[in-house]
């Protein structure tokens, strides 16, 4: 490493540490979430000692256990991995996708209400949302099921936040559903703020993540400036951030639960647009920067002259010499000729030199900016 430049020698790993580098005492994380109510360490051993004499006193749950076969139902093993390690998994992998980050800067929480959210698909089959997964906005369509466990003297507030979607402001969300005061967990009887708003992902922008949040509060919420009437599909009034809804009610509500997806472009969103939206369809693409070519040489050694020639030549003059010869071999009123049947098996003549020879086979193959024009 002596006489190497300093940025050379440093390994990847060192630059980006070095670039991306919070000072501690400024940055670091908080946790806004309810506390965790771990109970005494006598009560957990009563109550494995109870559920070890129940499965002993079971004959047919032994029997079942020495074969190998026992059934133990999803939800007992959802319940059970709630109580454990599953809200620190949850949160991991929150932070794996930069949910916190994004919606709640330097604050994190973990989830200790088990949020379950299905969407429904035909009479008996649902599309269940964990933590990432991937559901189609033609799978979204609808208003999803939503239950979970609480007191029912408790008020709670369920919103639907889109981090990634909005078309105008880089720093905000769409807010997709937003449902205050809840009562005991019974999502019907809760108070609508915003209708229920599928994803719509454009064209070419990739995944975008829609994000539920359950908060707690002891007190009826004030959420008339945010209401809004009917199924509001003007999307500015849906303009959201999280960040700033928290901070103005944080002294009243606390996150509690979380559940994600993922979603992307299909082909039901056109008419989704068109129709509902009453707006263009946007469509995004790659701006890819021109390709860089290197000055010309007097004497280009082992590289085809036309190839070489091409390079620096206007591209529209490239591409109408290609459409004159095309259109050489167009009539307007007879049916083209059918292409060759065995392109590779063609004779080509002796004297042929061999660019025109690969010229040739790229045009039989369709090969090259033949497909341009």
């Amino acid at each position: 490493m002596r006489g190497r430049d300093p940025l050379v020698a440093k390994s990847l790993e060192e630059r980006l540490h070095e670039r991306n580098y919070k000072d501690p005492t400024i940055h670091y994380k908080v946790n806004i979430g309810l506390p965790h109510l771990k109970p005494s360490r006598s009560k957990e051993l009563k109550e494995r000692l109870s559920v070890l004499r129940t499965m002993r006193s079971n004959p047919e749950l032994e029997r079942l256990a020495r074969l190998r076969k026992p059934e133990i139902s999803d939800d007992d093993v959802r319940e059970d991995w709630m109580k454990t390690a599953g809200p620190f998994h949850i949160r991991q992998i929150a932070e794996h996708y930069g949910v916190f980050e994004h919606l709640f800067g330097d604050a994190y929480f973990v989830p200790r209400v088990d949020l379950k959210i299905r969407y429904k698909q035909t009479v008996d089959s649902y599309l269940p949302v964990y933590y990432g997964n991937i559901i189609k906005p033609a799978e979204a369509s609808s208003v999803p099921e939503v239950t979970f466990s609480s007191d029912p003297t408790s008020l709670w507030t369920l919103i639907l936040t889109n981090p990634d979607g909005h078309f105008t402001k880089n720093d905000s969300e769409y807010v997709h559903w937003f449902i205050g005061n809840i009562p005991g967990g019974d999502i019907s009887k809760g108070e609508v703020i915003y209708n229920y708003l599928q994803p719509f992902p454009p064209r070419g922008i990739g995944f975008q993540r829609l994000i539920f949040i359950l908060y707690k509060h002891e007190k009826k919420m004030d959420y008339s400036n945010f209401k809004k009437e009917g199924p509001c599909l003007h999307l500015e009034e849906r303009t959201f951030q999280t960040l700033d809804f928290y901070r103005e009610r944080q002294v009243d509500i606390t996150p509690a639960g979380l559940a994600f997806y993922q979603s992307d472009w299909d082909a039901t969103l056109t008419d989704f647009f068109h129709n509902v939206l009453n707006m263009q369809e946007p469509a995004y693409e790659y701006d890819f920067p021109p390709p860089y070519i290197r000055p010309q040489e007097h004497f280009p050694l082992r590289k085809p002259f036309n190839l070489y020639l091409d390079k620096y030549r206007d591209p529209k003059d490239v591409n109408k010499q290609y459409l004159m010869k095309k259109l050489k071999t167009v009539h307007p009123f007879k049916t083209p000729a059918p292409p060759p049947k065995f392109p590779h098996a063609m004779y080509f003549d002796k004297n042929i030199p061999s660019w025109l020879k690969v010229e040739m086979k790229k045009d039989r193959l369709g090969w090259g900016r033949i497909n341009d024009v």
